[in-house]
This record gives structure tokens, C-alpha cells and sequence, in this order.
């Protein structure tokens, strides 16, 4: 037995080090496409590897970033071609919080020893990508170049808190999508401190600082209605969607009013910033920086008090990542700020007043969102974390942030009766306090505008009988791009609902409806009926999902929203009737 343990071993020793070397090699360039010419010059992409319909044109630059500036236009090169095979840079930004979510990922699978050694292979095989700070690159998918018809355009906004990532990611590179008849947009946005620090130089300066790499998403925006129609994309008939931040970063973008008429349709994937408080001169609560506080205590060992916004500037940028890296307490203030200019108001307020544009909506999450994010924040809810001590202790603090009643409901509810059962209903209440309550707020605040609005919930459970994550935070992409990785134990009933998925998505970018020929019927929400469609093996309605609980959370959501930007505007009193219109009232007396 020892000596076939130690055969094995060899065996996966060698298949790793040839893994990791094969990995490693760069891919043959694309063949040369036909050359495309937009506002900027002439682009000459890549023909697909999989599928020689499909053209790619990758790493186009939309606009011209500065640090700690707003986008300016991108650069010309006229009559001279440019070659678009290759990603431009990914912005810059931390790499270890990326890693240690994937490690999680892959340490919750249910995954052999083999497999996770397979896995963690592919993962040191891939080298780090090049980075920059004038990094806004897009990358365009196609098989409609000499199209008689206008594709719908689906426009990728990538996740990771705002944080880290790329829109070159190999998880959004989706052929899938395109051959469904949509043309396929992913972005690059600056990132972290780069994409986001607000600082009193820098408001010197501008006006205002922060919400750059918001302002970035608007820039790419207005490039695709500029330019895609030359890739067979429709300009009027664009929609916009994202996951996690990037599902954030859309409705961030529907309370921008630089980004007004920009988009026609949403796909919030696990992700609305209707919690984000975060002003630039003022805290919006007690113990919470303001967005200027958080950027001068960022900067108090980089640059002295009375630094300009030119010294900013002149700090290296790798200083500013080994600082993210140290003050990983403050990276939660590097997010899109109320300034009055560029964001005039709460995105919650907007969304709670109407202040947003009238577009179709499609929403959701995933049913086990905290399994990934409770071992660090271990607490119910993100507005207090490290709820932990003795059961009355965590009782008391809960009971202050949601008030007496509705944390005794809440603990009820969700079974934290015991210690024993606490850190399991507290996994389950964190995903809905991040994102349940959000997505199904905004979803019914889009109907109450007057707008066709489905939601989903996200159910697909890994299929190893040893996995511990469910169907965690970010578990849909895969589905929704039918970019599943080799060897992760993708089913036939997998395949089938990424179909399904990929189906529903390209319908509803299509003509606002996800619904189409071949898939179950997935039903409208509606003021009167709470419902949401399962996406699993068998996707089917459900109604009334969680819903006493997303209601107490939702009290509170509201709540906040009306302590920060105060209650809702009355509504305006009917007009004074007519004397013509008085007459048959008098007359019936």
C-alpha cells in the first residue's frame, strides 16, 4: 500500500510539473480578421480559435485614464491600423484577496486530493497578468461583422469588490453568449485606491475626487453607443450587467446622471449598492470615515499633511498597493461616494424615490451567497461584524443594530437559537443582510416604476457530496457564460441549465423578456405576487421566497436609507378639480 501511495505521488508530481509548464506557454496568436474601422482608426482583431465565425477584438482602448482623474477621450491613430488580438492591461491592484477567495472556492468543491491538486496547479500556472494605470481597454466579441441586422449588445461589468479583476477575464470570454445573437462587451475600470481614493487635495483641485472608475463604466458606455455599431451591435439596444460589484456598479451607474440614455436594459447578478452610505465630506453614520477621512489617513505615510494633488500623483504605485495590502480596513471605503456632483444622492434614495432610469430589469442572487464570506466578516449582518461571545452577547448586539422585535424575529427565523446553530443560520442571513434584501428592493422598486422586472434565486449546489459551499457567491457565472472549468465535475442537468441560462440572458437583452421558444415559463414580478424563478436542474417558479425575512431586512435597509437622506418626498397633492368638473358632483347633491 506504502509503495503504491508513493507511485501515485510520483504520478502526480510529474503530471503537475508538465501541467504547469504546458499552462505556461502562451497560446498561438489568432488568425488576422478583417479589419473594422471606428472613430478612433482601424482595428484589426483575431478569429476565434473555437468557433472561426466569432471575431474577437481585444484590448481597444475606449478612454485615457490619469491617476485620480476623470477618463479623458482615448487615443487616435487615423490610417494607421491597429492590432487588437491581444488583452490590453488589467488595472492595478492587490493581488492576494483574489487568491484567497479562488483557494476558498476550491477548498469547498468536495474536490479529491487530486482534483485540488489539479486545480491549484492551473491556478500557479497563470502568470500574472500585465498591469498599468491607464488601463480602460474593452474587448469585443462578434459573429454579426457583415450582419443586415443589428445584434442586441450585452455590455460586462467584472466583480471583486471594486477591488481587483479584469473584463479579460477567461471566465467572461464567452462564445456561448455570442452565438446566441448578441454582441459581447467586457470592461476594464480602475480599481481599489487607483479607482476610487477620495482625497481634500485631490477635491481641490476637481470639485470633487473619488468615483473614477465609476466614471470609467460611463466612458465605456459611451464608447459602445459611439462605436458598435461597426461590430454589428445595435447602440439602441444595449444592456448592461454585472455580478457582485459589478452588478453594484450598475445601479451606481442608473444614479449617475453622466450615464443617462447610455443603456436600454439590467442584469444585476448578486450585487446593488442601495447599503452604500458612504459620503465624501460627511460620515452618513456613526463610526463610518468619511470618504475624504479614509483617503488622508491612506496617504498619512506616503505623503506629508499639506501634499498637493500633483504630490499624490508622484507617489509610486507600487507604495500605494503595498499600502492597500497593509490597510486592508480601509479598501472598504475605495467604493463609488456621495458628492453631490457626480453621484448627487444615495443610490438606495434614488432608487427609492424613482430617481433612476425607466429600463427593464433582470435580478437575482444565489441561495448560499455567506458560505464564502462568514469564516471572515462572523456575524449576521455586514453592518456589524464579529458578532461572536457568549449567546446573550450576540443577542444584545444584534438587538442594537435591528432593534429589539425584529432581531428576536430575525434570530427565530433563521435558527440561531443555540450556539450550537448560530454560525449556521448567521451563514444564511449574511448572504440575504449583502444581498438578498438589495436585490429584491431594487427589483420592487423597478416595478413600481412601471417597469417589466424577473427575479431569480440561484440554486445549483456543487454535485461532490463533500462540498460545504452550496451554491455560493458567483456560482451562476460559469453558468451564465458556459465557461465551466475542466474537471469540475460538470453534469448533464449542468449543461442543461447553462443553456437554459444563457438563453434567458440573450432573450432578455433581446427584447426585454427573458422568456422564448423551449424554456419554462419564467413569470413577471408583480406588486401583487412575489416571485421569483429557481434556477437549478429544474428551473421553476417559487413564490414568496424568504420573504419574512428579506421583510425585516428590508425595514432596516429602508431605514437607514430615510436616516441618511431623509424620508421619501411627499407625494404631490391631486389637482384642484375644474368648475367644469365640479358641476355633476354639486349637481347629484
Amino acid at each position: 500500500m506504502r509503495r503504491l501511495s508513493i507511485v501515485l505521488f510520483f504520478l502526480v508530481a510529474v503530471a503537475a510539473a508538465y501541467g504547469w509548464f504546458a499552462l505556461r506557454q502562451p497560446p498561438k496568436p489568432m488568425e488576422i480578421s478583417e479589419p473594422v474601422r471606428i472613430h478612433q482608426g482601424i482595428v484589426v482583431g483575431g478569429i476565434n480559435r473555437d468557433n472561426p465565425s466569432i471575431r474577437e477584438f481585444n484590448g481597444i482602448p475606449y478612454a485615457t485614464a490619469k491617476r485620480w482623474s476623470a477618463p479623458t477621450a482615448p487615443p487616435q491613430w487615423g490610417a494607421t491600423s491597429r492590432d487588437v488580438r491581444e488583452f490590453g492591461p488589467e488595472c492595478i491592484q492587490p493581488r492576494t484577496r483574489y487568491g484567497s477567495f479562488v483557494n476558498s472556492v476550491i477548498d469547498g468543491l468536495g474536490l479529491s486530493f487530486f482534483e485540488r491538486t489539479a486545480a491549484r496547479i492551473v491556478m500557479s500556472a497563470q502568470q500574472t497578468p500585465p498591469e498599468a494605470e491607464d488601463c480602460l481597454f474593452l474587448n469585443v466579441r462578434t459573429a454579426n461583422l457583415k450582419g443586415a441586422t443589428p445584434q442586441p449588445v450585452m455590455v460586462w461589468l467584472h466583480g471583486g469588490s471594486h477591488q481587483y479583476g479584469s473584463g479579460s477575464s477567461a471566465l467572461y470570454q464567452s462564445n456561448s453568449l455570442v452565438e446566441k445573437g448578441v454582441v459581447l462587451v467586457t470592461v476594464n475600470y480602475r480599481l481599489g485606491a487607483f479607482g476610487y481614493l477620495a482625497h481634500p487635495a485631490l477635491t481641490e483641485e476637481a470639485g470633487t475626487s473619488g468615483n473614477y472608475g465609476l466614471l470609467d463604466q460611463a466612458a465605456a458606455l459611451a464608447w459602445v453607443k459611439e462605436n458598435i455599431s461597426a461590430f454589428g451591435g445595435d447602440p439602441s439596444n444595449v444592456t448592461v450587467f454585472g455580478e457582485s460589484a459589478g452588478a453594484q456598479s450598475v445601479t451606481e451607474l442608473m444614479a449617475l446622471p453622466a450615464a443617462d440614455g447610455l443603456f436600454d436594459k439590467v442584469i444585476l447578478q448578486s450585487g446593488a449598492s442601495t447599503g452604500n452610505m458612504l459620503h465624501l465630506k460627511r460620515s452618513a453614520r456613526a463610526g463610518i470615515l468619511s470618504a475624504e477621512e479614509a483617503g488622508a489617513d491612506f496617504l498619512s505615510t506616503l505623503a506629508p499633511p499639506a501634499a498637493t494633488a500633483k504630490d499624490l500623483r508622484a507617489i509610486p504605485a507600487a507604495a500605494i498597493i503595498s499600502r492597500s495590502d497593509a490597510r486592508e480596513d480601509l479598501n472598504g471605503y475605495f467604493l463609488p461616494v456621495i458628492d453631490g456632483l457626480v453621484l448627487p444622492r444615495p443610490i438606495g434614495a434614488a432608487f427609492r424615490d424613482g430617481d433612476v432610469p425607466k429600463v427593464p430589469m433582470l435580478a437575482g442572487y444565489n441561495a448560499d451567497e455567506g458560505s464564502l464570506f462568514y469564516d471572515s466578516i462572523r456575524s449576521p449582518t455586514i453592518l456589524r461584524p464579529q458578532i461572536t461571545g457568549a449567546l446573550e452577547e450576540r443577542e444584545k448586539v444584534l438587538a442594537e443594530v435591528f432593534g429589539l422585535n425584529p432581531a428576536k424575529a430575525l434570530q427565530a427565523l433563521y435558527g440561531m437559537d443555540t450556539p450550537e446553530t448560530w454560525d449556521e443560520g448567521a451563514t444564511d442571513m449574511l448572504g440575504d443582510d449583502m444581498f438578498g434584501v438589495h436585490m429584491r428592493f431594487v427589483a420592487r422598486q423597478n416595478v413600481q416604476g412601471g417597469e417589466p422586472t424577473w427575479l431569480y434565486h440561484f440554486t445549483r449546489v456543487p454535485p461532490s457530496k463533500r462540498q460545504t459551499i452550496g451554491a455560493f457567491h458567483a456560482s451562476e457565472l460559469s453558468f451564465v457564460f458556459d465557461t465551466h472549468i475542466a474537471g469540475m465535475k460538470t453534469t448533464d442537468s449542468d449543461r442543461k441549465l447553462t443553456d437554459r441560462m444563457g438563453s434567458y440572458w440573450t432573450n432578455f437583452a433581446r427584447t426585454g423578456d427573458p422568456n422564448g421558444q423551449g424554456l419554462p415559463e419564467w413569470p413577471a414580478l408583480t406588486a401583487e405576487r412575489d416571485v421569483w424563478m429557481k434556477l437549478d436542474a429544474k428551473p421553476e417558479p417559487i413564490e414568496g421566497l424568504r420573504a419574512r425575512k428579506l421583510d425585516i431586512l428590508e425595514e432596516a435597509l429602508r431605514n437607514r436609507i430615510d436616516a441618511v437622506a431623509g424620508p421619501p418626498p411627499e407625494p404631490p397633492p391631486p389637482p384642484a378639480p375644474t368648475e367644469g368638473e365640479l358641476a355633476p358632483v354639486l349637481g347629484s347633491e
